[in-house]
């Protein structure tokens, strides 16, 4: 019998080389201090056959496969300019929009609490807006009874306005009237 012996072969393909000398990939998932998805990178053979390929956070980075890229890409840009547009809306009404929040307060006006982005964003979702604390913008808790503009950011770039009315507590003005 011959002895003849087979050579074992690798289970990766050769991997194509980028300019650099690295290997070439197409990142599928966001990696820290190496991009996003979409992005072409190069790194060492190593790190792409040992982390980035089995974990499924990259692919090779053929041709094909940066065309896909550039479709969902150019997909996602269409998707971000409706939800722009509708955020621009959405800011213009909050402009229009004037809420009353009702707090405790003594004789000269002086709020014993205050008034803060958390009420806001509920006498909001009363009135049908749905707004996140984050979004709120005051430059301070509001301690005194009277009209405000806060602004609200919606989303980076796009900011609205928004008058708050901050009046005493029903209740106490019927006490002093009934006192008076």
């Amino acid at each position: 019998m011959a002895n003849t012996k087979t050579r074992k072969q690798s289970s990766f393909k050769r991997l194509p080389k980028g300019a650099n000398g690295g290997i070439e990939l197409l990142l599928i998932q966001s990696v820290e201090h190496l991009g996003k998805p979409g992005d072409v990178i190069s790194v060492k053979a190593g790190y792409a056959k040992n982390f980035l390929l089995p974990q499924g956070l990259a692919t090779i980075a053929s041709d094909h496969h940066k065309r896909m890229v550039d479709k969902h890409r150019a997909k996602l840009l269409e998707i971000e300019k409706v939800r722009l547009s509708q955020l621009r809306v959405l800011a213009d009404e909050l402009g229009k929009v004037s809420i009353t929040i009702e707090a405790n307060a003594n004789d000269e006006g002086h709020l014993y609490g205050s008034v803060g982005a958390s009420d806001i964003v509920a006498a909001l979702k009363k009135a049908d807006y749905t707004i996140t604390t984050d979004q709120v913008k005051l430059e301070g808790p509001l301690k005194e009874l009277g009209l405000y503009t806060v602004k609200i950011r919606v989303a980076a770039g796009v900011e609205g306005e928004l008058k708050v009315w901050v009046v005493t507590t029903v209740g106490e003005d019927h006490e002093r009237l009934a006192e008076g």
